[in-house]
């Protein structure tokens, strides 16, 4: 297996694993290789430097404790996909009831005509969230778990 470090046309870079280089050039001729962001198959290697770990008793260089101070906050989108994913959750959330673990029962009530129709999210289980889907129950999965409530 080998990584690469891609980027697009557009500017997005991202990362993807192939079985080897010949599997790379063939995926790509054949236009498989797309931007998970922008899904534009126009994909180019970007330069990558080699994954070095340093020896276990090496001693951390300074400007090492200088990017500490530096480092990015993880409170704010960090990425134009990260804020897409703020964006679709602060919708969902202001849109739509959340019901927790109920979800399944609640969607099927809605489903049978039991419970007044609105949108809903929460959680299942795979299998549950499968039955569902199989019993022709409209539901999607969501890209990001719900906030829990914390002490």
């Amino acid at each position: 297996m080998i990584r690469y470090a891609l980027a697009c046309s557009s500017g997005h870079a991202f990362e993807s694993w192939f079985a080897d280089a010949a599997a790379y050039d063939t995926l790509l001729r054949a236009g498989q290789v797309a931007c998970p962001v922008c899904g534009s198959a126009k994909v180019e290697k970007a330069l990558m430097a080699p994954a070095v770990r340093p020896a276990r008793k090496a001693a951390q260089p300074p400007a090492a404790a200088a990017d500490a101070d530096a480092r990015p906050s993880l409170s704010q989108p960090a990425s134009e996909m990260e804020e897409a994913l703020a964006a679709l959750r602060r919708q969902v959330e202001e849109n739509s009831e959340y019901v927790g673990m109920n979800f399944v029962a609640e969607a099927r009530r809605i489903h049978d005509g039991a419970a007044p129709e609105r949108s809903i999210y929460g959680e299942a289980k795979p299998d549950e969230a499968r039955r569902l889907m199989e019993d022709g129950v409209p539901v999607a999965p969501l890209p990001f778990l719900p906030a829990r409530k914390t002490n």
